[in-house]
Parts: structure tokens; sequence; C-alpha cells
């Protein structure tokens, strides 16, 4: 082992998750992270300034692993989950290494603009992939190489192909604790077949058009908890004048409350990037910008407290790829924070998670609103 990778292993080892929400098993550094470095490493020494980019880091150990190992400068990294991006900006601050590199919000042209160098840890959705590989073939320089790991449990042979479908050369490396890495390089043009982001859909049940970015839940389509909640609004506080649809997704929530009721106001906010892009689309495409603003930001932060009537949440249950209901829990407390006294969290959940008694804990008087064989709808009150 060299020095320098004796030092950057070192720098990993000191990494941390915060400020992401304890879970079992929940490590900043895994194998496939160390995977994706190893196998980079003859394009990364030496690589000129600006021409690396990183995508889907988790907590900060690829973007700072290769700025440590290698030198690196002018490195621009872009994760979806805000808190993803927080982590590696406290780490970077923590370990002195905040100058080498820039994160970008959006998963645009400016992130991969003259890359030479893509270093990508997988995302589980298919959709994700291809917006991030037609993203890198369309606008990264042609001389581009794509290294992509994950964990093989999360891996699939599509993922080949929806590379493929962007890369003239896609290979695997050889697994290694149970991660491994896909390489591409050679981009070309994807003919008109091919799906285009966002991907856009027309729900003329509910009146409103969809706009999705591949790394959104549900994709264009309707969730079917969204869905029931949406069919329930009506009753939700009628007076109401100021709204937060939390964690909103593509904003479906928001965008329905909005065009059923000209006289209120709403939040959406999600710390998912792609979230953010696709819900500020679907409010666009629906003419309700001058009603509803998209933010994107973890739970509630930057809405004053005490300020809204009604709260929509319609809550995940997963922390990264482990099942937990601390994202959950924290919301409720979110929620509780910014409605005023009289003012309502407006709640769907699956049934089998019981989360009446912590509704009740975190906000006040919960009663059920609806029920039906997957979801319960419920109404919890702030005292």
């Amino acid at each position: 082992m060299t020095s320098s990778e004796r030092t950057a292993k070192d720098l990993l080892a000191a990494l941390s998750c915060e400020p992401e929400i304890p879970a079992p098993d929940l490590v900043a550094v895994d194998a496939a992270d160390r995977l994706v470095l190893d196998e980079a490493a003859p394009l990364l020494d030496g690589a000129a300034r600006g021409a690396v980019v990183v995508v889907g880091d988790r907590y900060g150990a690829v973007t700072l692993g290769a700025v440590d190992r290698f030198g690196l400068t002018g490195v621009r990294a872009h994760t979806d989950r805000l808190t993803g991006e927080l982590a590696l900006a406290e780490n970077a601050a923590r370990l002195d290494r905040a100058d080498a590199f820039r994160s970008l919000a959006d998963l645009g042209p400016e992130l991969v603009i003259g890359a030479r160098m893509v270093l990508l840890l997988l995302p589980r959705s298919l959709d994700a992939l291809d917006e991030i590989a037609a993203l890198v073939a369309r606008h990264a320089d042609p001389s581009v190489v794509v290294v992509a790991g994950g964990r093989e449990k999360h891996m699939s042979r599509a993922m080949n192909d929806v590379l493929a479908r962007h890369f003239a050369e896609v290979r695997a490396s050889r697994g290694r604790q149970k991660a491994r890495v896909l390489h591409a390089a050679g981009p070309r043009a994807v003919d008109g077949g091919g799906p285009a982001w966002p991907a856009t859909a027309r729900h003329d049940d509910l009146g409103l058009t969809v706009h999705a970015h591949g790394a959104a839940f549900a994709g264009a389509r309707v969730d079917i908890g969204t869905r029931f909640l949406v069919e329930h609004l009506a009753d939700a506080v009628p007076g109401a004048r100021t709204a937060v649809d939390l964690g909103c997704g593509t904003g479906v929530l928001a965008s329905a409350l909005a065009a059923a009721r000209p006289d209120i106001e709403v939040v959406a906010t999600d710390e998912s990037a792609a979230a953010v892009a696709s819900a500020r689309a679907t409010v666009e495409a629906n003419g309700l910008t001058d009603r509803v603003r998209v933010q994107r930001a973890r739970g509630t932060a930057g809405i004053p407290d005490t300020s809204a009537d009604l709260v929509l949440l319609n809550p995940p249950f997963h922390v990264g790829a482990a099942v937990h209901d601390g994202v959950a829990r924290g919301l409720f407390a979110e929620a509780a924070r910014v409605l005023r006294p009289g003012g309502e969290l407006w709640c769907v959940w699956n049934s089998g998670l019981g989360y009446r008694p912590a509704l009740q804990a975190a906000v006040g008087p919960t009663r059920q609103v609806a029920r039906n064989p997957k979801f319960t709808i419920t109404a919890s009150r702030r005292a």
C-alpha cells in the first residue's frame, strides 16, 4: 500500500454520516465506495483540474477519497439527497478539504460539461440511472469514462443495458466484498425513442399534469397513497390560507390543493433535488407558480414557527435502503413546529406502520379520516 493509499484510508475511516438519522448498519463508507476509487485510480492519478465529477456520493467518501488520494482540485459533486450534500460539506470542513470541490444542486449540463471522468454511485432506480447517463453522454467531454459502483444486491443486468443505451463500451469489474463496478465509455447519441427527462403524464381524473425527473419517487405516476389523500383534500381544514406539502415529491398534493382552493398559498418542500426539480415543473405546468413555492430543505427548514394552517404529508419509511420510521417521526415533529394552534397535519400512511400514537404524541389529538385496505389517513390537531 502506497503512502497516498494509507492517507486516504485514514481519511475514509474518519468520515461521519451526520446529519443522517441513525439507522441499523448505517456506515459512512462501504465496499462500493472503496471499489469505485480503486477501479478509477489509473485515470484519477494526474487528472486535470475540473475534469472529475462525482454523482450520488452518499456521505462524501468518494469525493473526499478521490481528492485526498489523488490531489484533485475543481471536483464537481452532485448528491440528490440534501442530507448527503450536508454530510459531504461537514466532513470536508472537518478534514480541511472544502476548497477542493463544489456541490451543485442541479442535475444539469453545468455539472458535467468538460468532464473526462465521472465517478457514480449507482442509484437503485433505472430511471435515475438513465437520466444521469444521458446527461453525461450528451454534455461531458467525448473522451469521458464513467466508473459506476454499487452493492451487488442492489444491482441488476438492466443497469448494463441502460448504460449501453448511452455508451458504446460497457463492462463489469470483478466483484469485491459484494460490490461491483460498471465501466462505460464512448458516449453516443440516443435515438428519439429513448425516454426524455423530465417525464410527463396527464392525469385527467385529478386535473393535473405531472412532471418527474428520474430519481423522483413514483415518477410521473401518482402513487396510491398520495391519490387516496387527494381524494379527501376537500375536508382538510377548509378555511386554511397557508399550507405546507412536506416531503412534496413531484408536487402532486401541493398542486391539487392549490388548484382546488384559489385563496390558499402552499410551500412545498423536499430534500431530494430530483423531487424539487420535478415539483417545480409540475407546479409550472399547472399554472400555479403564483401560489405554490417549492424549496429544497430538510423537513420544514426555512418555514417560520406557527405559520401554517395545514400540513400535508405522505411520509417515506426508509433511510437509504433500510426500512426505518425515524424519517416519518422527525417529519411529524417538523409539522408540529410550523402548525398554528388549531392547525392540522393530514397524513396518509401504510396502515401496518401504526403511526397514530406517534402522531398524537408529536402533534396532538389525532382522528382517523379514512381507511382503505392498505392506507390510513389521519388528521392531527395542534393544541
